[in-house]
């Protein structure tokens, strides 16, 4: 049964088309927790906030939390704070925090079900009463074109302190959701809306298809009383006791596994094949305490061809559980220096075949890899291997480094890629915490490297990534980056004209690098910008 089935089965049933919204609050619903915290704590990292300022922003928000002032008053009381900090800086700062704070609170139901709505040609949009800054991040991750939000003044390129009117929130989102569906033809009668809260019960009323999703005690109360439909997520929030106890034993039962092998090499004289009992060991056992299962497509491809080098897109740290299970014997891998440091755990990498390179150091690379190519070539081992190097933190990919494939071309072996669906439902980047969930895996067949070249390695690598793609279905990044891909190449074919068309400079006429550098554009940062007449 494909992922979160009952979920999803409203929205499959129903007519494809642009008709249909599917209006998304953000704090709670689309992420657990609030964006806010995350962003506050930024501000006093970055030093925006002193402790006095601190303390009254924490004392504004307690005051509207206790409904004591409304939420216009408290953005009031919020955003003066930001006076005289420049937008471009913020919109960077918001991207960095994204990545760091934001993008692991995504609950991995509430991205099936943008998907799904996606899937189907729907409108999808945030009506949030949060800033841009903490929102549109997150819209891009998730391939949302539409957010409506509160507004912070800006002059100058400067933020003033003050708010734009009117704000997001109550019968103001219900004035945002009206002008989309006017814009956009959108039938509201016809439409979803998704909020944790009661402070959205102005919008939930007014849609056709209210739907609370993780609803705080009041929402849960009219809910009930109305017959509205309710789901909660557990796939994120605050862990409990057990879940840390599963993370931990998890974790430690790779030392345990290869420890356990130990016996077996010393009896039998063979490293191999303590190795090997070590990770398949490893394997099961972690798998069954964090309650992991896994629907793989492709089985056969595992075993069809080797040695080869197994590629996979990286998303999370239980990736290192899932390519054991798939894998289970004779595999070599590859980590980064930086684990050789970590007691107990860099020791035990090494021991199962590991080699630790300096990713920073591209001749050291190189060479600490030459041992991989020795062990497929004369032990018949297998390589696995990340081309993206790190994590990511979502399902799209980061660029592929070209490693892996030099390594399967010098060889003279496959390369075979290990597509991973969602493996953030176990554990998102920045997460110690492991939780139980089932993870869909996509085998591809084999792909021959034996009439590659040096020459062709750039094209190969896109043919792979193309592959990962495709299979995991991105919405529009293949045509993205090949016509970003188009736009170099052109640009560059420009400069190159350009610069045989003109004429040589005589020495006394050159620049001065100052006035080079002078003369060079600035590169533009996207900020929070309107489409059409609707605020992003």
């Amino acid at each position: 049964m494909p992922r979160h089935q009952k979920l999803l089965a409203e929205i499959q049933d129903l007519p494809d088309g642009p008709e249909i919204g599917a209006l998304f609050d953000f704090d709670g619903t689309i992420i657990s927790g609030f964006s806010a915290v995350a962003l506050i704590r930024g501000q006093v990292r970055r030093g925006d906030l002193s402790p006095r300022e601190f303390m009254e922003l924490v004392a504004a928000m307690t005051s509207f939390g206790m409904g004591n002032i409304g939420f216009s008053a408290m953005m009031i009381a919020t955003s003066q704070f930001m006076r005289g900090i420049e937008e471009e800086d913020y919109i960077a700062f918001s991207e960095e925090l994204y990545q760091k704070e934001i993008a692991k609170l995504i609950y991995p139901e509430s991205r099936a079900l943008i998907d799904a709505h996606l899937d189907k040609g729907h409108t999808v949009a945030i009506i949030s009463s949060a800033t841009p800054y903490q929102l549109n991040p997150a819209a891009r991750d998730l391939d949302i074109e539409h957010v409506l939000c509160t507004h912070l003044e800006l002059s100058d390129g400067k933020f003033t302190g003050a708010v734009e009117r009117p704000t997001c929130f109550g019968q103001g989102k219900v004035d945002a959701a009206e002008q989309l569906a006017k814009e956009f033809g959108v039938d509201l009668d016809a439409s979803f809306f998704y909020s944790d809260s009661y402070d959205d019960i102005e919008l939930l009323e007014r849609v056709g298809k209210p739907r609370p999703l993780n609803p705080n005690r009041k929402l849960t109360a009219v809910a009930e009383k109305r017959g509205w439909p309710i789901r909660r997520f557990a796939s994120r929030g605050r862990p409990g006791i057990m879940d840390w106890t599963r993370s931990v034993a998890a974790t430690g039962s790779l030392v345990g596994a290869f420890a356990a092998g130990l016996p077996i090499w010393a009896l039998t004289g063979s490293r191999r094949e303590a190795q090997n009992f070590s990770f398949s060991l490893f394997a099961d056992m972690a798998s069954a305490i964090i309650g992991l299962n896994l629907e793989v497509r492709g089985e056969e491809n595992l075993w069809s061809e080797r040695p080869a080098v197994f590629v996979f897109n990286h998303q999370s740290k239980a990736d290192v559980v899932i390519v054991s299970r798939l894998l289970r014997r004779d595999i070599a891998g590859v980590g980064k220096e930086e684990i050789r440091k970590m007691p107990v755990i860099g020791q035990v990498m090494q021991f199962g075949g590991v080699v630790l390179i300096d990713r920073k150091n591209a001749s050291s690379a190189i060479e600490a890899m030459q041992p991989l190519v020795d062990v497929m070539q004369n032990e018949g081992k297998s390589v696995c291997i990340a081309p993206e190097g790190t994590r990511t933190v979502s399902p799209k990919l980061a660029p592929f480094k070209k490693g892996a494939f030099h390594l399967a071309m010098q060889a003279g072996v496959p390369i075979v890629p290990i597509v991973i669906h969602n493996a953030l439902d176990v554990a998102p980047k920045g997460d110690f915490i492991f939780r139980p969930a089932t993870v869909e895996v996509e085998i591809l067949p084999p792909v021959d490297t034996s009439d590659w070249s040096v020459g062709s390695i750039n094209k190969h690598v896109a043919e792979v990534r193309g592959m990962f793609v495709d299979a995991l279905k991105l919405r529009g990044m293949q045509e993205t980056e090949k016509t970003e891909q188009k736009a170099k190449t052109e640009t560059k074919a420009k400069a190159k004209a350009k610069a045989k068309a003109k004429p040589k400079a005589k020495p006394k006429a050159k620049a001065k690098p100052a006035a080079r550098a002078k003369a060079k554009p600035k590169a533009r940062t996207q900020s929070g910008s309107r489409a059409g007449s609707q605020r992003s």
